[in-house]
């Protein structure tokens, strides 16, 4: 009876434990694990079939997992930072426990990985994207004249924007983009804010994050660059609308500077036909200086 109870205790422990599986979601990242002996997988789309079945059995069983992006080349420097011999399968374990608790994670909730894995891939972009973003933006230091620490005043003046756009913003779902040339990487965040049968615009927190830091370094770069809103709303045409980042501030476009940008493809310069249903407008007023630049020395 002992032994039975026993079993039973370590099958409800084994359900309550989580975990994390790291993810190869590239062929090119595929061939670069199979330099490891003991990597034996040969076949990208088996590999992933079978990582799927696992996913699945290990759902039945009430047991939740987690999904990372695995980066073979991070896995080399994880290694050899570590002293760690990364042609064993305890080396990889621990490396994707790292990813567990600093890397982009997804957790499987019975979708498909062809729905999961871009997801995955989606969350690895933001993160990186928000990190170069801070990064940078901890580089502008204080300001000479007055001390300021440049970088955190252009957030805080990002933050008061993104809401005054959303505030400002007809009602219904608005999708926002942002882009800015900031040497030497063009970088762009997209920002989704959902509204619900009361009218309350639902953020997610990472996206939102991310958005505002890269506004932030547009404006405190004075890099060039545009915003871009999209507001979707049953029964009425989409609206779009946007500004310009110059100098530090967003400038109003007009509707048809607006309509000029949507029908022009960005690598030919070809025409591309308008949407049907679409109404290319110009911005809502933000407020009393709310576009200017307030770091002005």
């Amino acid at each position: 009876m002992a032994h039975t109870h026993h079993q039973t205790m370590r099958r409800v422990l084994r359900r309550e434990i989580a975990g994390t599986i790291g993810v190869l979601t590239d062929e090119h990242d595929f061939r670069a694990m199979r330099r490891y002996r003991s990597f034996t997988f040969d076949d990208h789309t088996a590999y992933l079939q079978q990582l799927e079945t696992v996913l699945r059995t290990r759902a039945a069983q009430g047991t939740h997992t987690t999904l990372a992006l695995f980066d073979p080349e991070d896995y080399a420097a994880y290694c050899a930072d570590t002293g760690l011999d990364p042609e064993t399968p305890a080396s990889r374990s621990r490396f994707t426990a790292e990813l567990a608790a600093t890397g982009p994670t997804v957790p499987y909730d019975g979708r498909p990985l062809t729905e999961l894995l871009p997801a995955l891939v989606d969350e690895a972009v933001r993160q990186a994207t928000w990190e170069y973003a801070t990064t940078l933006l901890t580089r502008l230091g204080p300001c000479r004249t007055c001390g300021e620490d440049i970088g955190r005043a252009a957030f805080t003046r990002a933050a008061d924007l993104v809401v005054r756009i959303l505030d400002a913003a007809p009602p219904g779902d608005r999708h926002l983009v942002c882009t800015v040339s900031a040497a030497p990487d063009t970088v762009d965040a997209v920002l989704h804010g959902d509204q619900d049968p009361h009218g309350v615009t639902r953020l997610d927190e990472a996206e939102a994050l991310e958005f505002t830091s890269v506004l932030a370094l547009g404006l405190a770069t004075r890099s060039p660059g545009g915003l871009v809103v999209r507001a979707t709303a049953t029964g009425t045409p989409d609206q779009v609308y946007g500004w310009r980042l110059r100098a530090g501030a967003l400038e109003p476009l007009t509707a048809s500077e607006v309509f000029d940008a949507y029908c022009t493809d960005a690598e030919t310069g070809d025409l591309i036909p308008p949407e049907s249903g679409v109404d290319y407008r110009e911005p809502p007023d933000l407020g009393a200086d709310s576009t200017a630049p307030d770091h002005r020395h």
